[in-house]
């Protein structure tokens, strides 16, 4: 073979350089040189071949934010454990000026500027929304848009209350060419500058959402998308981390669809084990990372009835087969459920956990939250801010029990029945 005729030469060589030894002075020499240079090539070969042995993984990958110095790994942690705490969750308020504006005018709302303004005044500051709230996303619209209860930046009225504040700093989806559809979220090129500018304006996290939806016909999520928009969640993590904001990474796989749950777990199993392999391999902390995901449901069309209990116990095989220990919290998204269906999920899973579950899991939604709300405006000529604000706190308890696993349920909310 191959190693043992070049183990040959290597011998033959060895004893020609040592006859050669007992000759001329110039031909010890020479041979010495020799025997040098092939040395050097042993050994640069010897790198290149541990190189490439290393390339589908790379000398430098999985090194867990080893860039971090010990103070910002723990003042990453720190924030996650703020953010992930037990019977608390995330107000999702940072849909941009056109989609609040199209839920705005869907009531008779006028979409301006001081309608959104102070919109979002009445979610951060109705009293005892704080109860349940850990953090807040925004739009970074509302993150130079003042209280006029102080006139303070909401950045600030947010610390204040002990509500992390958030940005979402991706832009628009782009539709990945050949892919039937499928899309991409842009803005990573420029996410450094925009995120420390965030920061400066007195951000604590960011979130990047990834939609995706399962569509048997044309074969999606394909491995294409699924790759593509888990790196892309990577490398935005790593950017984050590297400015000192907490990353959210949120896989959004829509509710679309006529799936059954099973293909559901199997779907959502490949979009979060790339996610967290992804991760790793780009070296993010993963202690001072989040998780915000879909619940995992079949499809709306799907005609194969499910009760809650059997959604629930899908969701944390999904986890239990994904999820790292390491990453203390998950908060769901809504996705399209209705405020009842959600919390009774939620609610199951909690109760559904086991010593095998460590994490906290909580909530992040906002149309579950804000579509009721919106109703409340029609045929009215103004924001009715008191009104939404009673109806909000009557939700975020509902949501803050579920998180808890102490929400009681109304008949079959919860459960998928067919359509």
């Amino acid at each position: 073979g191959t190693p043992r005729r070049r183990a040959r030469e290597r011998s033959r060589a060895a004893m020609t350089v040592a006859r050669t030894m007992q000759t001329s002075p110039v031909v010890r020499a020479r041979a010495t040189t020799l025997a040098k240079r092939s040395n050097r090539r042993a050994a640069t070969k010897a790198i290149v071949t541990r190189a490439s042995a290393g390339d589908a993984w790379g000398p430098c990958s999985c090194h867990g934010g080893a860039h971090l110095s010990s103070e910002r790994k723990a003042e990453l942690e720190a924030l996650c454990a703020a953010i992930g705490q037990a019977g608390k969750g995330i107000t999702a308020c940072d849909e941009g000026p056109g989609t609040i504006g199209m839920r705005f005018e869907n009531v008779g709302v006028t979409n301006t500027e001081e309608n959104r303004r102070a919109y979002r005044q009445m979610l951060f500051e109705t009293p005892g929304a704080n109860k349940y709230l850990s953090a807040a996303i925004l739009d970074p619209e509302t993150l130079y848009q003042k209280s006029t209860t102080n006139g303070k930046l909401f950045p600030e009225v947010l610390s204040e209350l002990d509500i992390v504040p958030g940005v979402k700093p991706h832009l628009k989806v782009y539709a990945l060419p050949g892919q039937s559809g499928a899309t991409v979220m842009q803005g990573l090129d420029s996410l450094a500058v925009r995120l420390q500018e965030y920061k400066d304006a007195g951000c604590k996290f960011a979130k990047w959402r990834s939609p995706l939806e399962i569509d048997l016909a044309t074969g999606q999520p394909s491995e294409l998308t699924i790759e593509t928009n888990m790196k892309d969640l990577a490398r935005y993590a790593l950017i984050c981390q590297d400015v000192g904001l907490v990353p959210i990474v949120e896989p959004d796989i829509s509710l679309k669809g006529d799936h059954d749950l099973e293909t559901a777990v199997r779907v959502n199993v490949k979009v979060q084990s790339m996610l967290f392999k992804s991760m790793l391999d780009h070296g993010v902390y993963m202690e001072g990372a989040l998780l915000k995901s879909n619940m995992v449901n079949p499809g709306k069309k799907c005609k194969t009835n499910y009760t809650v209990d059997e959604l629930a116990i899908a969701n944390l095989q999904v986890f239990r087969r994904c999820f790292p220990t390491a990453m203390v919290s998950a908060n769901f998204l809504s996705g399209g459920q209705s405020l009842e269906d959600a919390a009774a999920r939620l609610d199951a899973i909690n109760k559904h956990k086991s010593a095998k579950d460590p994490w906290n899991l909580s909530f992040s939604w906002s149309a579950a939250l804000q579509m009721p709300l919106f109703e409340l405006c029609r045929g009215k000529t103004e924001l009715p801010l008191k009104e939404m604000g009673d109806l909000y706190i009557a939700e975020l308890e509902k949501a803050g029990a579920a998180a808890l696993g102490q929400y009681s349920r109304n008949g079959k909310e919860g459960d998928h029945s067919a359509k």
